[in-house]
């Protein structure tokens, strides 16, 4: 590796940290070498944390000239490397002010994805997230391995979480920001929604928040329950999933289920909106005939 801070310098998002690690590391390979960027970039030493509620932290002095990373012990590996990611991330951007003590940053930290709350705090913890899965799964190299598949599939999410080293959760929010076809991914836990990642400016409106159990006729009820394996794809009914407006239908919706240890299941939506019926005489077709043809291209 070649890259060094200098490479960085004047560029404080997480998208502009990216783009010039890339720039500087155009034969970057996958799965990213996380541990071995963080070393290049003046990290000095990645060390096990044994604090109960923290994920990771960063230590470093106040010009940044090194750092320790601190990652939970018990962390599995696609956690792990999204832990140093999102320490580095705080590293790099000079904008993170640490507290006194260093960055320790809890599971809940690393969950966060919006900033809404607009504090300071969660707008770095969000910013560093961002940074850990662009660093993880950047951009260009996804966009290259989601092109080599068709249409939408859960098991496209097993293959790209091997491939980038990622975990499923961490690969499903990629997939359903990266897609070409506007797919939603629900992660349910013991028959609730715990989180949905869609892409919210071509995904239709849910009708469902989380926390909330699922849709009764949801096909998690309806399908084997064989674990680490996806179900067959399946016409859903679009309205107990998705709001439309007044008198006009919701558009065609299928749905996928993968079932994953410890209650927990991977739901992939994928929405079929109406200019795509309009333009292949998709709406002239019964849904038996529209999946029927989805499943032969």
């Amino acid at each position: 590796m070649q890259v060094t801070r200098m490479d960085l310098d004047g560029t404080g998002s997480p998208m502009g940290l990216v783009g010039k690690i890339l720039k500087a590391e155009p034969a970057l390979t996958l799965p990213v070498p996380i541990e071995q960027l963080a070393h290049q970039l003046d990290i000095a030493e990645i060390r096990d944390l044994f604090a109960d509620g923290f994920e990771g932290g960063l230590i470093t002095d106040d010009a940044r000239s090194s750092g320790f990373i601190l990652v939970n012990h018990a962390a599995r590996r696609g956690r792990r490397r999204f832990t140093i990611g999102h320490e580095l991330g705080h590293f790099l951007m000079t904008t993170h002010k640490p507290p006194a003590g260093g960055f320790q940053c809890s599971r809940t930290d690393m969950r966060r994805w919006t900033d809404k709350e607009k504090g300071g705090a969660i707008r770095m913890e969000v910013e560093a997230n961002e940074f850990a899965a662009l660093i993880l799964m950047p951009p260009p190299l996804w966009r290259a391995e989601l092109a080599k598949f068709r249409e939408p599939d859960l098991a496209q999410i097993v293959t790209l979480a091997g491939l980038f080293d990622v975990s499923k959760e961490a690969a499903a929010r990629a997939y359903a920001q990266y897609s070409e076809e506007p797919v939603a991914v629900v992660v349910a836990k013991d028959g609730k929604i715990d989180k949905v990642y869609r892409d919210i400016a071509r995904f239709p409106r849910l009708g469902v928040t989380t926390g909330a159990p699922m849709p009764a006729n949801s096909l998690l009820f309806r399908a084997g329950r064989e674990l680490n394996y996806p179900s067959s794809i399946a016409e859903a009914r679009a309205e107990a999933w998705l709001e439309s407006d007044w008198g006009k239908p919701p558009p065609g919706l299928y749905e996928q289920v993968f079932f994953q240890q410890n209650g927990f299941a991977l739901i992939m939506l994928w929405a079929k909106l109406a200019d795509e019926e309009e333009d292949d005489g998709w709406g002239e077709k019964t849904a038996k005939q529209r999946l029927q043809d989805r499943l032969a291209r």
